[in-house]
């Protein structure tokens, strides 16, 4: 007779339960009470009666008993059993004792940020705006926890204030607009992972921060912690325009045409909470950057918008629609070459409203936008674009100069120096100092301010987790933005952290300030900076891990100078098919899949997201997870015995193709 337990997230805090004898719930798999699958609909039915208010998503799962100790035969359902496979400080931790126990300190930070950090200044208005919504949202959780609201109920108001549930528990999901944070924001961050999860957060490739542990109870305490901070969690779910994203070295790079931070500042006040385009088809992504360097992957983004100068040397933008990743990757369709900078709202509103009639909504995987392009033609979806751009109103959604001048007074420029183009220290320190020298060469880049450079803080140390930070390091990036950046940061859609504003006269007091934080990582650009989603070790959705693999590449290639030796190499890892790794524009990519129970992972190669974007091909049939770091080094020894003097990988491959690759990973592995 097969057999199977009962599981389901406890409502309060999310945790793992399992029914035990007596039909109470537990923590421990090894307890959980093995039934015959006949009698496993009436028990579901009287649990679901009983404690609606209890657990979420009550359902059975088959088991194999094992000396008389069940055995899911799911993998999914095994690691929901142990917990994440790649945090060993979680242990085996109570869950009454895995969060902070009241009362709590005061938050750290109060709405007077850094009067220099690049960020959009908020006024009172747009404070008590995010604590109203704050409390909105204490007033739904306690009407869920009170049983007022059903989960089907609660879901939706959840899901729009960035609460997720996921394989152990549930994960907030806190937006960092463009990807500028404060020295007091990043510090306000550090205090939520310390005293509100469990000591650490996750920078994701949408510039967002994820907090996977906090309790139900606590997400209003959280968000208005956040709202102090000029921080919120809105739109970071839902189909509707999420987080905008740029290039992280946003008004600091020397060839810059125009600061995309303004522009993405006024497409996120836009569309917060814009009635016609809250409830679209699908999530829709948008990326802005101001150069012709291309470091904010537009073209793989439901809208990407690139700065460029038309004849005349006027700034403006080229257009691009319909990009995206995911089970249908595709390089977006550009439907403008040049828009002046004062047609920008109208022009991405007509983009939205093609959409928001057209796009699908009876099945979620043709739902995107890069569906609808690819079915109905771009020549036509450009036709309708610029018939609904034309019957708009003169003078509707214009960004008139008065307007843009006001936006723009509400970010601070740092009170930068007039300094030497090149400082001397930093000469002495590079030629004294070979761990430094290494540092600089990977892990900075050129500054328009004569006198300064931009710093990357790698947070892909060598067997660590991508884009996972402490609290206590979140506080050493915050203290380095005070000491070094004028209180800026950014993050990266690659997972990194950046002080965008730094002199080079004191980048060696940087770095040193780094490396006794354990932030000194020189493997920016490199193979081991990866970039990996959650993955299965955490996501609902996942079908493997991404985190284990990341880890065992980046041990097998840890040597820095074998790092060096190999040159410029993106590498990114998926755990489904939704792509949130990127896998699909790595020169290398990864997607892990589940085949008869294992994890099988393929491989695609010839990925970009900058301005030569191109969606990698499937060299052949997945290869195991023990085997997938043999397969990298093959790649990796096929490219350098074949490169042209020091020709980075991806244009090896673009001269060569897929073939001795191929027979590099298959003929030596398989």
């Amino acid at each position: 007779m097969p057999q199977s337990v009962i599981t389901a997230n406890r409502l309060t805090d999310g945790v793992v339960i399992w029914l035990g004898a007596a039909e109470t719930w537990i923590e421990q798999l090894d307890d959980a009470m093995i039934l015959d699958d006949e009698f496993v609909p009436t028990a579901i039915e009287r649990l679901q009666q009983r404690d609606p208010n209890v657990a979420v998503d009550i359902r059975a799962i088959p088991v194999d008993s094992v000396n008389n100790l069940p055995v899911p035969q799911a993998r999914r359902e095994r690691l929901r059993g142990i917990g994440p496979s790649v945090r060993p400080d979680l242990g085996d931790t109570p869950s009454d004792q895995r969060w902070a126990i009241a009362p709590l300190p005061e938050p750290p930070s109060l709405p007077s940020t850094s009067p220099f950090a690049g960020i959009y200044r908020y006024d009172e208005f747009d404070r008590q705006f995010l604590r109203d919504r704050a409390e909105q949202f204490r007033g739904q959780v306690n009407r869920r926890l009170s049983g007022e609201l059903n989960e089907d109920e609660f879901k939706p108001f959840r899901l729009m204030n960035g609460l997720y549930l996921q394989l152990h528990g549930y994960m907030l999901r806190v937006a960092l607009p463009y990807g500028v944070v404060s020295a007091s924001q990043m510090r306000q961050l550090a205090y939520v992972a310390r005293y509100y999860d469990r000591g650490y957060g996750h920078f994701t490739t949408r510039q967002n921060i994820q907090f996977n542990w906090p309790r139900l109870s606590d997400t209003p305490d959280i968000l208005a912690v956040l709202a102090e901070a000029d921080l919120h969690a809105i739109q970071t779910s839902g189909n509707c325009v999420r987080n905008v994203t740029t290039d992280h070295f946003a008004g600091a790079a020397a060839e810059e045409v125009v600061d995309p931070r303004l522009y993405a500042e006024i497409l996120r006040q836009w569309s917060t909470d814009h009635p016609e385009f809250t409830y679209l088809p699908r999530k829709f992504k948008i990326a802005i950057t101001g150069s012709p360097q291309d470091r904010a992957a537009v073209r793989v983004h439901d809208i990407g918008i690139l700065a460029s100068r038309n004849a005349e040397g006027e700034p403006g933008f080229q257009i691009f629609a319909g990009g995206g990743l995911g089970r249908t990757p595709i390089v977006g369709t550009k439907v403008r070459d040049w828009l002046p900078v004062r047609d920008l709202l109208r022009y991405v509103e007509s983009i939205l409203r093609v959409y928001n009639a057209l796009g699908r909504r009876d099945n979620i995987y043709k739902a995107r936008i890069k569906i609808l392009i690819r079915e109905m033609k771009p020549e036509r979806f450009i036709e309708m674009i610029e018939e609904e751009f034309a019957g708009m109103p003169a003078d509707h959604n214009l960004l008139e100069d008065d307007l843009i001048a006001i936006v723009a007074s509400r970010f601070n420029e740092p009170p930068f120096l007039a300094l030497r183009p090149r400082a001397a220290e930093l000469d002495d320190a590079l030629s004294q100092d070979r761990a430094f020298r290494a540092w600089v060469r990977t892990n900075t880049h050129p500054h328009r301010q004569p006198g300064y450079i931009s710093a990357v803080v790698s947070l892909k140390p060598v067997g660590g987790i991508s884009g996972d930070v402490s609290a206590d390091e979140m506080d050493v990036i915050a203290e380095a933005a005070d000491r070094f950046s004028f209180g800026e940061i950014r993050i990266s859609h690659e997972q990194n952290a950046v002080l965008p504003h730094v002199r080079q006269d004191e980048l060696y007091s940087l770095w040193q300030l780094l490396v006794a934080g354990g932030l000194a990582s020189a493997n920016v650009g490199l193979v081991t900076d990866i970039i990996a989603c959650p993955g299965m070790d955490y996501c609902s959705l996942a079908t493997a891990r991404s985190i284990p693999i990341a880890q065992k590449i980046a041990e097998r290639f840890a040597a820095p100078e074998r790092q060096e030796e190999i040159g410029p190499l993106d590498l990114n890892i998926s755990g489904c098919i939704n792509a949130c790794g990127h896998h699909h524009v790595g020169h290398i990519g990864l997607l892990g899949v589940d085949k008869n129970g294992e994890e099988v992972y393929q491989i695609t190669l010839g990925g970009s997201a900058d301005e030569k974007a191109s969606i990698g091909a499937i060299i052949g049939p997945g290869v195991s997870a023990d085997e997938v770091p043999n397969a990298v080094e093959a790649i990796v020894d096929a490219y350098i015995a074949r490169r042209n003097d020091s020709e980075p990988f991806i244009e090896t491959y673009r001269r060569l193709g897929a073939a001795p690759f191929k027979e590099a990973v298959y003929g030596a592995y398989r």
